[in-house]
């Protein structure tokens, strides 16, 4: 009777804390997204076939997409500061790639792969162009495949702050399906994302590794990251596919076999990037580079002005 009695009070606690979670992780999403920060009123929607898409399309000329990083927070804004002012001179488009900001966020996984084929069906169906395009870190990997498996739709190509090679070469390790295992749990694994993706840890980010000035980052900013990260039906499982490198891709033969102009720019403040640009020049010899002082991996954000002297210096 006594053991009968534990295993019910067990089962009691065990069955408030986990509704005690699932309250907390729901305020959580509810307070991150109350603002409505991303809110667009001219947005457009792609319809892809794995999801709605959400993108931008400003100004007039010839086509530059624009694709954000790949962090759990990432989405379109990233390039706010810079979009404005290339719409002067290009038909600019930003989009938020599948299981990020604005776009629906299924729960599946993502590789490199999947993004590959939604940029060449992006850019068939919506733009009908070849384009130039600028990616920002891990989506570097992204843009190099895509142009390997269809040169036809892309012109020229830049690439800021480019992960390195052994990076882009990491694989699923041993326990990548435990790990994936445990994110997708309803409550806990909802909790693990909520704090990864807070709003204390998207600040220390930006302080820390993607604004070199960090009194430039502005609340707003971060409002915009985090309601980002917090948006859609399923936020976490593009987190779990990012953390467990199902999105990685060696790609190397795709780097040598490129023909198109290819343009890095790195964050001058990065203790890496020449090693990390140098490497990107071993592979492909036409590989040009540059830097920006005084940045760290998001220098369109910080210092948009130079980094459209350098788009329009290298893509005109």
């Amino acid at each position: 009777m006594k053991t009968r009695n534990k295993l019910l009070t067990l089962l009691i606690l065990s069955a408030g804390a986990a509704t005690t979670t699932a309250l907390i992780n729901k305020a959580i999403k509810l307070s991150a997204t109350s603002k409505n920060v991303l809110g667009e009123p001219e947005a457009l929607c792609y319809k892809w076939r794995l999801g709605n898409i959400h993108y931008t399309k400003s100004g007039s000329g010839k086509p530059i997409l624009l694709i954000h990083d790949l962090t759990p927070a990432s989405s379109g804004y990233e390039w706010k500061n810079l979009a404005g002012k290339l719409s002067e001179s290009y038909t600019v488009y930003t989009i938020d790639l599948l299981g990020f900001g604005r776009s629906e966020k299924p729960n599946l996984t993502y590789t490199n792969y999947l993004y590959v084929q939604l940029l060449c069906d992006f850019i068939k169906s919506e733009i009908g162009h070849r384009t130039d395009m600028v990616a920002t870190g891990s989506s570097s990997a992204l843009g190099i495949m895509a142009c390997c498996n269809s040169p036809e739709l892309f012109n020229q190509l830049m690439f800021v702050n480019p992960e390195s090679i052994l990076s882009c070469c990491q694989v699923p390790g041993k326990n990548a399906k435990l790990y994936k295992f445990m994110l997708d749990l309803p409550i806990v694994g909802t909790l693990i994302y909520h704090i990864s993706c807070s709003k204390q840890a998207i600040t220390k980010d930006f302080m820390t590794n993607y604004y070199y000035n960090p009194y430039s980052v502005k609340s707003g900013l971060i409002d915009a990251y985090h309601e980002a990260a917090h948006l859609g039906e399923s936020p976490k499982s593009v987190y779990a596919s990012i953390e467990c490198n199902y999105i990685k891709c060696n790609i190397v033969n795709a780097l040598k076999k490129i023909d198109n102009s290819i343009y890095l720019i790195g964050g001058g403040a990065l203790e890496d990037i020449d090693e990390r640009m140098n490497e990107y020049k071993e592979y492909n010899p036409a590989v040009e580079t540059a830097t920006v002082p005084n940045t760290k991996h998001l220098p369109h954000m910080e210092k948009p002005a130079e980094i459209y002297e350098l788009i329009q210096t290298f893509l005109s």
